[in-house]
């Protein structure tokens, strides 16, 4: 009798310890009743009918990540590589939601297999449309044309598609090496391309440069010949000056002013021949040479008198 008593005091605990079910955070629990739905319980304590209503499957609200790896060809029948990673989640805790996550799939591997193939049957479609030169400037495409071809799908299912990442995108050995090819001589392209330009530019430079020296250098040049002429013209007027002075001075003394311009000839000569610097003077030392000079020195001298005293 006394065994009856503790087999019914057992029976007792294990019955009332069986209306209460804990739910982690995270995670909300699908209840039935004879196998069919009855509600969700969320995350704490939760009391339920014992010995009929029974957790029929705990679904996690957290976010989620699968790798995918995968092949698509493209319209110019080029092999594609893709290395992927899927985040995805619950759409929202709402009941009817978590009722399509609990029921929709007979287990989590079949929802799995479904949400892969959709996703590669997405990429892959889409890819079949583009060449392969264009693929590697698609991924962001890429990620937008899944999300738009099967959110209503995922949704439908009770899930959202948060994000999908290309990690990597490759090719056969072949083309990479074409396309690594391409990319050298495009490099060395621009390379000689940047090296033309800059020695078009020096050269240039460099010739502006030696036209404005050459101008600042002729510039140079007129403005000493001019110098150099004004100082001639500056000597020929000081040096008529001083003959015409002279040759008042030999008039006024009754002199012959031959005389002054004679000792004038010699003196200029003289003074050729010490301040000279290699420069030989040829002179016609002869009488008639002698005579002819006098004649010329004298026809310049009437030429510098003044007008009263011809």
């Amino acid at each position: 009798m006394q065994a009856v008593s503790i087999v019914l005091v057992v029976l007792v605990l294990l019955v009332i310890l069986s209306c209460f079910v804990a739910v982690q955070q995270g995670t909300i629990a699908v209840t039935t009743i004879f196998g069919k739905y009855n509600r969700i319980l969320h995350p704490g304590l939760n009391f339920k009918i014992p010995l009929i209503e029974k957790v029929f499957k705990r679904v996690s609200i957290q976010n989620r990540s699968v790798e995918l790896e995968f092949q698509a060809i493209t319209i110019d029948q080029a092999n594609v590589y893709f290395k992927a990673m899927l985040l995805y989640s619950v759409w929202n805790q709402q009941e009817e939601t978590i009722k399509n996550v609990a029921f929709k799939f007979m287990d989590e591997r079949s929802f799995m297999q479904a949400l892969v193939r959709t996703i590669e049957g997405s990429i892959r479609g889409f890819v079949a449309t583009k060449r392969q030169s264009e693929v590697l400037g698609l991924r962001r495409d890429i990620t937008e044309h899944v999300k738009e071809q099967i959110d209503v799908t995922l949704e439908d299912w009770g899930y959202h598609l948060q994000d999908l990442q290309m990690n990597d995108i490759t090719f056969d050995d072949a083309i990479m090496k074409s396309m690594a090819q391409v990319v050298s001589s495009n490099n060395l392209k621009a390379a000689a391309e940047n090296e033309g330009q800059a020695l078009l530019i020096t050269k240039t430079k460099a010739a502006e440069a030696e036209g404005n020296a050459i101008k600042i250098a002729a510039e140079a040049e007129r403005q000493a010949a001019q110098l150099r002429g004004m100082g001639v013209a500056l000597f020929r007027e000081e040096v008529a000056k001083g003959m015409s002075l002279a040759a008042k001075e030999m008039q006024q003394a009754n002199l012959d002013t031959s005389v002054i311009l004679f000792s004038m000839w010699t003196e200029a000569i003289k003074n050729f021949a010490e301040n000279g610097k290699g420069n030989v003077i040829f002179l016609d030392g002869s009488a008639e040479g002698m005579e002819q000079v006098m004649k010329q020195m004298m026809a310049m001298n009437k030429l510098m008198m003044p007008e009263e005293h011809k």
